[in-house]
């Protein structure tokens, strides 16, 4: 299996787990909370955060964005409240003008528009993550995102699963040269290769992934790492979950994902569509601890000697030592 550089770090074979903590969307539009995740991702010793990033106009048609949706209506404040903090309006002025009328005629644009961040917010959090010492990068969800996040310089971009069979985008994502992580959940092998054939050489790395929120067990199938293992020997494999709890990730890393990936929040209980299916700061700091336990108890599976903490207890305990 092939190892990759990411930033500073050494990803695959022989290398710590790089865990990616995914902020998304998690942070309900308030960079407060943003600023709260990142502390968490830090304080647990993940080596990166995630965040999401879409062109509305372009990701969403039309007829989408202008479908009835009501929200939790923390969203809204979160997004009115940037206009004071960081100069502009989250919110198109149509639908301003039709909230200020209706504050109840809410729309799926207004959600979309509410929770995504723009440069400004992005600035922000450049500058915290740099502060904390932590890497963080978003899944471009069109290319002129791709273009929007070269401008930080981030140290990889990650393909979600729902974006693999866009060519454009992968195109797009592999002329910057940056290592790439891609999320193959939703997809068949024949799927998988095609994109990664369309990638071409960039340092890649592939993370089995099931794209259903909560992910049950019984749908998880985390021996298809082995598959991707097998199928792409020259390739970082790893693993990107969306299951309940945090045990099933460190089980990943035991059949050899070189990368985990998990959605966090600070409560699963806050509003928003991916909060039940992240880990909270318990499970998080769970997670991350008992992989490095892993990986400190894996050892390099050599058998060939007596250890020397096992000499004294040898000496007291074999009765007879024929041979």
């Amino acid at each position: 299996m092939k190892t990759i550089a990411i930033g500073s770090k050494k990803v695959g074979a022989g290398n710590p787990c790089f865990i990616i903590a995914e902020i998304g969307i998690n942070h309900n539009g308030s960079v407060e909370i943003t600023k709260q995740l990142i502390d968490l991702a830090v304080k647990t010793g993940c080596d990166a955060v995630k965040f999401q990033k879409r062109t509305i106009g372009v990701v969403y048609t039309a007829e989408e964005l202008a479908k009835p949706r009501s929200f939790d209506p923390s969203f809204l404040t979160h997004a009115f409240g940037r206009i004071d903090k960081y100069g502009y309006d989250a919110l198109p002025e149509e639908a301003q003008a039709r909230l200020a009328a209706n504050p109840e005629a809410t729309t799926n644009g207004d959600l979309k528009y509410a929770l995504e961040f723009n440069e400004p917010e992005y600035r922000e959090i450049n500058r915290y993550c740099r502060e904390k010492g932590i890497m963080w990068t978003a899944s471009p969800w069109d290319i002129e995102s791709v273009g929007f996040l070269a401008q930080f310089d981030v140290p990889f971009y990650k393909i979600a699963s729902a974006s693999l069979t866009d060519t454009g985008l992968l195109r797009a994502v592999a002329q910057t040269g940056k290592p790439v992580i891609l999320a193959t959940g939703m997809s068949t092998l024949g799927q998988v290769h095609t994109a990664v054939g369309i990638l071409g050489s960039v340092p890649l790395a592939l993370l089995h992934c099931v794209s259903t929120y909560p992910a049950k067990d019984e749908d998880l199938n985390l021996l298809a790492i082995k598959t991707l293992q097998n199928e792409f020997p020259n390739l970082t494999v790893g693993y990107s979950g969306h299951e309940n709890g945090s045990t099933l990730a460190v089980c990943a890393a035991a059949l050899g994902a070189s990368i985990v990936e998990r959605h966090i929040t600070l409560n699963r209980t806050m509003p928003g569509s991916d909060q039940p299916a992240s880990l909270e700061p318990f499970r998080l700091d769970l997670m991350t601890s008992n992989i490095r336990r892993l990986e400190c108890a894996l050892g390099d599976g050599s058998r060939l000697e007596v250890i020397p903490a096992e000499v004294a207890v040898a000496n007291k305990l074999r009765r007879v030592c024929d041979f």
